[in-house]
Protein backbone atom coordinates (compact mmCIF):
# COMPACT_ATOMS: atom_id res chain seq x y z
CA UNK A 1 0.00 0.00 0.00
CA UNK A 2 1.16 3.62 -0.69
CA UNK A 3 1.33 6.05 1.73
CA UNK A 4 -0.74 9.31 1.58
CA UNK A 5 2.14 11.61 0.80
CA UNK A 6 3.47 9.21 -2.00
CA UNK A 7 -0.25 9.45 -3.54
CA UNK A 8 -0.16 13.16 -3.28
CA UNK A 9 2.85 13.70 -4.87
CA UNK A 10 1.69 11.37 -8.03
CA UNK A 11 -1.73 13.65 -8.31
CA UNK A 12 0.48 17.23 -7.61
CA UNK A 13 2.13 15.15 -10.96
CA UNK A 14 -0.78 14.49 -13.12
CA UNK A 15 -3.08 17.61 -12.39
CA UNK A 16 0.04 20.17 -13.79
CA UNK A 17 0.14 18.00 -17.12
CA UNK A 18 -3.95 18.99 -17.24
CA UNK A 19 -3.58 22.23 -16.36
CA UNK A 20 -0.55 23.08 -18.67
CA UNK A 21 -2.43 21.36 -21.58
CA UNK A 22 -5.25 23.79 -21.13
CA UNK A 23 -3.23 26.89 -21.15
CA UNK A 24 -0.74 25.71 -24.04
CA UNK A 25 -4.54 24.75 -26.16
CA UNK A 26 -5.66 27.93 -25.31
CA UNK A 27 -1.86 30.26 -26.10
CA UNK A 28 -2.06 28.03 -29.44
CA UNK A 29 -5.15 29.28 -30.13
CA UNK A 30 -4.85 32.75 -29.85
CA UNK A 31 -1.15 33.00 -31.19
CA UNK A 32 -2.93 31.56 -34.19
CA UNK A 33 -5.57 33.70 -34.74
CA UNK A 34 -3.35 36.54 -33.63
CA UNK A 35 -0.49 35.59 -36.41
CA UNK A 36 -3.83 35.42 -38.73
CA UNK A 37 -4.65 38.96 -38.80
CA UNK A 38 -1.58 40.09 -40.74
CA UNK A 39 -1.91 37.24 -43.42
CA UNK A 40 -5.36 38.47 -43.35
CA UNK A 41 -4.58 41.79 -43.91
CA UNK A 42 -2.31 41.60 -46.64
CA UNK A 43 -3.98 38.97 -48.28
CA UNK A 44 -7.37 41.90 -49.01
CA UNK A 45 -4.35 44.32 -49.40
CA UNK A 46 -3.07 42.65 -52.50
CA UNK A 47 -6.78 41.90 -54.07
CA UNK A 48 -8.20 45.16 -53.52
CA UNK A 49 -7.78 46.21 -56.91
CA UNK A 50 -8.91 43.19 -58.24
CA UNK A 51 -12.26 43.14 -55.72
CA UNK A 52 -13.02 47.34 -56.92
CA UNK A 53 -15.71 47.11 -59.29
CA UNK A 54 -14.97 50.10 -61.97
CA UNK A 55 -18.38 51.60 -61.70
CA UNK A 56 -17.84 55.19 -60.37
CA UNK A 57 -18.44 56.98 -57.07
CA UNK A 58 -21.84 57.77 -58.94
CA UNK A 59 -22.58 54.08 -59.64
CA UNK A 60 -23.12 54.72 -63.03
CA UNK A 61 -21.37 51.94 -64.69
CA UNK A 62 -18.48 54.19 -66.52
CA UNK A 63 -20.64 56.78 -68.06
CA UNK A 64 -18.91 60.27 -66.95
CA UNK A 65 -21.96 63.12 -66.55
CA UNK A 66 -21.00 65.50 -69.28
CA UNK A 67 -22.74 69.14 -69.37
CA UNK A 68 -26.27 69.74 -69.99
CA UNK A 69 -28.09 68.89 -72.98
CA UNK A 70 -29.46 73.17 -73.53
CA UNK A 71 -25.44 73.74 -73.43
CA UNK A 72 -24.91 72.77 -76.99
CA UNK A 73 -25.62 74.67 -79.56
CA UNK A 74 -29.25 73.76 -81.36
CA UNK A 75 -27.51 73.95 -85.10
CA UNK A 76 -25.39 70.76 -84.63
CA UNK A 77 -22.27 72.42 -83.95
CA UNK A 78 -19.04 70.73 -82.55
CA UNK A 79 -18.18 71.39 -79.25
CA UNK A 80 -15.30 70.24 -77.85
CA UNK A 81 -15.84 69.45 -73.60
CA UNK A 82 -13.19 68.25 -71.79
CA UNK A 83 -14.24 65.38 -69.18
CA UNK A 84 -13.55 65.15 -65.63
CA UNK A 85 -14.27 62.04 -63.18
CA UNK A 86 -12.71 60.47 -60.22
CA UNK A 87 -10.22 57.79 -61.28
CA UNK A 88 -8.80 54.93 -59.13
CA UNK A 89 -5.62 53.44 -60.63
CA UNK A 90 -5.48 50.24 -58.29
CA UNK A 91 -5.30 51.28 -54.55
CA UNK A 92 -5.36 54.86 -55.45
CA UNK A 93 -8.22 57.18 -55.71
CA UNK A 94 -8.38 60.92 -57.20
CA UNK A 95 -10.81 63.30 -57.14
CA UNK A 96 -12.25 65.64 -60.77
CA UNK A 97 -9.69 64.66 -63.08
CA UNK A 98 -9.09 65.00 -66.87
CA UNK A 99 -9.79 61.73 -68.03
CA UNK A 100 -10.08 63.12 -71.72
CA UNK A 101 -11.81 65.58 -74.28
CA UNK A 102 -14.63 64.60 -76.72
CA UNK A 103 -16.69 66.38 -79.85
CA UNK A 104 -20.38 67.04 -78.86
CA UNK A 105 -23.25 67.69 -81.40
CA UNK A 106 -26.32 68.27 -80.80
CA UNK A 107 -28.77 66.46 -83.59
CA UNK A 108 -32.66 67.45 -84.74
CA UNK A 109 -34.77 65.75 -81.98
CA UNK A 110 -32.36 66.43 -79.29
CA UNK A 111 -30.17 63.36 -80.27
CA UNK A 112 -26.43 64.16 -79.67
CA UNK A 113 -23.82 62.02 -81.24
CA UNK A 114 -20.03 62.22 -79.99
CA UNK A 115 -16.46 61.18 -81.31
CA UNK A 116 -13.16 61.09 -79.47
CA UNK A 117 -10.97 64.18 -80.47
CA UNK A 118 -8.22 61.83 -80.78
CA UNK A 119 -6.86 61.16 -84.30
CA UNK A 120 -7.01 57.05 -85.16
CA UNK A 121 -4.00 57.68 -87.29
CA UNK A 122 -1.27 58.48 -84.50
CA UNK A 123 -3.27 59.71 -81.86
CA UNK A 124 -2.89 63.84 -82.24
CA UNK A 125 -5.52 65.78 -80.96
CA UNK A 126 -8.08 66.84 -84.15
CA UNK A 127 -9.51 70.46 -84.20
CA UNK A 128 -12.82 71.90 -85.36
CA UNK A 129 -12.25 73.87 -88.28
CA UNK A 130 -15.32 75.87 -88.82
CA UNK A 131 -14.87 78.04 -92.28
CA UNK A 132 -14.48 73.76 -93.97
CA UNK A 133 -16.96 72.17 -91.95
CA UNK A 134 -14.75 69.46 -90.99
CA UNK A 135 -12.50 68.03 -88.50
CA UNK A 136 -8.61 68.41 -89.39
CA UNK A 137 -5.63 66.59 -87.66
CA UNK A 138 -2.84 69.28 -88.22
CA UNK A 139 -0.18 65.86 -87.90
CA UNK A 140 -0.93 64.37 -91.44
CA UNK A 141 -3.80 66.03 -92.50
CA UNK A 142 -6.41 63.79 -91.42
CA UNK A 143 -9.47 65.16 -92.34
CA UNK A 144 -13.53 63.94 -90.99
CA UNK A 145 -16.71 64.96 -92.05
CA UNK A 146 -19.45 66.37 -89.23
CA UNK A 147 -20.30 62.75 -89.06
CA UNK A 148 -16.92 61.52 -88.45
CA UNK A 149 -16.32 59.75 -91.89
CA UNK A 150 -12.79 59.74 -92.98
CA UNK A 151 -12.44 63.02 -95.84
CA UNK A 152 -8.91 61.20 -96.97
CA UNK A 153 -7.03 58.18 -96.93
CA UNK A 154 -4.31 59.02 -93.85
CA UNK A 155 -6.35 58.31 -91.07
CA UNK A 156 -7.19 53.88 -91.13
CA UNK A 157 -10.94 54.66 -89.66
CA UNK A 158 -12.97 57.19 -89.22
CA UNK A 159 -12.77 58.98 -86.13
CA UNK A 160 -14.06 57.17 -82.91
CA UNK A 161 -17.81 57.50 -82.08
CA UNK A 162 -18.43 57.40 -78.32
CA UNK A 163 -21.36 56.18 -76.36
CA UNK A 164 -23.65 58.71 -75.14
CA UNK A 165 -26.81 58.29 -72.92
CA UNK A 166 -29.06 61.87 -72.44
CA UNK A 167 -31.09 61.94 -68.85
CA UNK A 168 -33.71 64.46 -67.87
CA UNK A 169 -31.45 67.07 -70.39
CA UNK A 170 -28.19 65.65 -69.17
CA UNK A 171 -25.39 64.19 -71.44
CA UNK A 172 -23.68 61.35 -69.97
CA UNK A 173 -20.79 59.77 -72.17
CA UNK A 174 -19.13 56.38 -71.78
CA UNK A 175 -15.70 57.13 -72.10
CA UNK A 176 -12.60 54.74 -73.66
CA UNK A 177 -9.47 55.36 -75.38
CA UNK A 178 -8.82 53.13 -78.51
CA UNK A 179 -5.74 52.30 -80.40
CA UNK A 180 -4.25 54.41 -83.10
CA UNK A 181 -2.80 53.69 -86.68
CA UNK A 182 -5.14 50.44 -86.52
CA UNK A 183 -8.40 50.24 -89.15
CA UNK A 184 -10.33 48.59 -86.59
CA UNK A 185 -11.54 50.36 -83.46
CA UNK A 186 -10.34 48.53 -80.71
CA UNK A 187 -10.53 49.81 -76.78
CA UNK A 188 -6.96 50.06 -74.77
CA UNK A 189 -7.83 48.77 -71.30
Amino acid sequence: MTEPSEQNADDLKKDPDRRNFIAELGAFVIGGLVGLMPLVSGVMFLLGPILLRKKDSEGNDGFIRVAELSSLPEDGTPTRIVLRSDVRDAWTFYRDRIVGSAYFRRMPGDQVIAFSDTCPHLGCKVDYQASNKCFFCPCHQSAFELDGKRRNKTPPRDMDDLKIDVRDGVIWIKYENYKTGEAKKEVIS
